[in-house]
């Protein structure tokens, strides 16, 4: 055991994969006994968080650990870019969406600014952070539970989708040393050479059909072709985010949509390879890396500030959209103010914009490392409180309507 913990220097690269590996196959098993309750995605936040340098000090992000996971960030964000409906983001309910959670954003920086005495950077920093949606981490949990083509399943989607895109939006016009209107310009280039990147693949394929059949062909065996060029797609779009000074998440998120465009023309279908390449290796590895980033000492030092982040989480972001489900008539509302409860508390679980939001934060000098792993440790706890709460909340539900229909 002490060969595999640590050496002088720390742990290896190999070791803190060891590590890594065991957890995400323990993490599933171990979410399973506990019939879905608790998501595997907060086993592997806790496994990370005590395994960590902070606690046991077995495994580290150093030595390349750090760049698997910042593609597993990309994979997770492409995969909910992928299983975006864009037709969710229009219509009513998505101009609901979007207009929610503005309020949210702005609720959220007045609740900031009464009870903090900071610069206006860190209070727009905390406020985006607040507002998140973390449907990258909810996507496997709504699958579990078997709600993802549901009223729920959809609605959740929608303010997901605008919780994550809203966010890194946010972040890329107010958390930069760019004056806001030099931002958006650079947000409206990078949307054009997104579409770009998209148009000239469906063009090519739409044009010369006989490339769509080669590919077809290299679909299997050791070339897996179709599944090396959404590798490629999602790399180009996180490289083209990161020379545009933005955050690649919106590279990743943007790839997914283009990838659903792809699909949808009637090309290869690689869901199944890249939720293997996906869940099987790079998105736990995010998550455990995540963990680790989460000092405990300092969470243990200050737990009143790590419960205003939770309780905050919830008010700023799940109440507007209770709100708006409740008293907003959009025509597709859901029915029960159970459903309405879930939904808020699904739109209220926010993680990995917490984790980009406090690491371009800390680097501006906008939070400290304290305040940022206390902001990160909330958002784990909203992954593993609130979507538990609308797991019972919904079962609670199904038993009281099933009588009814026996």
């Amino acid at each position: 055991m002490e060969l595999l913990a640590s050496a002088a220097d720390g742990p290896s690269p190999i070791v803190s994969l060891f590590w890594i590996a065991l957890i995400a196959v323990a993490a599933p098993l171990v979410s399973r006994l506990l019939r879905g309750y608790l998501p595997d995605v907060v086993i592997l936040l806790v496994a990370g968080a005590v395994l960590g340098p902070h606690v046991l000090g077995w495994a580290s992000s150093a030595g390349g650990v750090d760049l698997v996971s910042e593609l597993g960030l990309g994979m997770l964000f492409l995969l909910a870019g992928y299983e975006l409906d864009p037709r969710l983001l229009r219509g009513r309910s998505g101009r609901t969406a979007w207009l929610v959670w503005l309020v949210c954003l702005l609720f959220a920086f007045g609740i900031v600014v009464a009870v903090t005495e900071t610069a206006n950077g860190t209070r727009v920093a905390v406020a985006i952070a607040l507002t998140s949606t973390a449907l990258g981490t909810l996507l496997p949990i709504l699958k579990q539970a078997g709600i993802v083509d549901s009223p729920l399943g959809r609605a959740v989607m929608t303010h997901g989708a605008v919780g994550e895109l809203g966010p890194i939006i946010a972040m890329s016009v107010l958390l930069t040393s760019r004056d806001p209107g030099s931002a958006i310009v650079i947000v409206l280039m990078f949307v054009a050479a997104a579409v770009v990147v998209g148009f000239v693949p469906v063009r090519v394929l739409d044009r010369v059909p006989d490339l769509g059949a080669a590919l077809a062909r290299l679909d299997g065996g050791t070339s897996q072709l179709p599944v090396r060029g959404v590798v490629l797609l999602l790399l180009v779009l996180m490289v083209v985010a990161e020379v545009f000074g933005l955050d690649v998440v919106l590279g990743a998120f943007a790839a997914g949509m283009i990838l659903r465009q792809l699909i949808a023309a009637g090309h290869p279908d690689v869901d199944s390879s890249l939720e293997a390449i996906g869940y099987g290796l790079l998105i736990p590895v995010f998550f455990v890396v995540s963990g680790m980033g989460i000092d405990v000492s300092a969470v243990a030092g200050d737990p009143a500030l790590w419960l205003w982040f939770v309780l905050t989480i919830a008010l700023a972001r799940g109440l507007p959209v209770w709100l708006s489900e409740r008293f907003v008539p959009r025509g597709d509302n859901l029915a029960t103010g159970r459903e309405r409860v879930e939904l808020a508390l699904y739109a209220a679980t926010g993680l990995p914009i917490i984790v980009a939001v406090t690491q371009v934060a800390t680097e501006a000098g906008l939070l400290t490392d304290r305040v940022a792993s206390i902001m990160v440790a909330a958002g784990a706890t909203t992954v593993l409180v609130f979507p538990l709460a609308a797991r019972l909340i919904g079962a609670r539900d199904a038993k009281r309507v099933t009588p009814a229909h026996e």
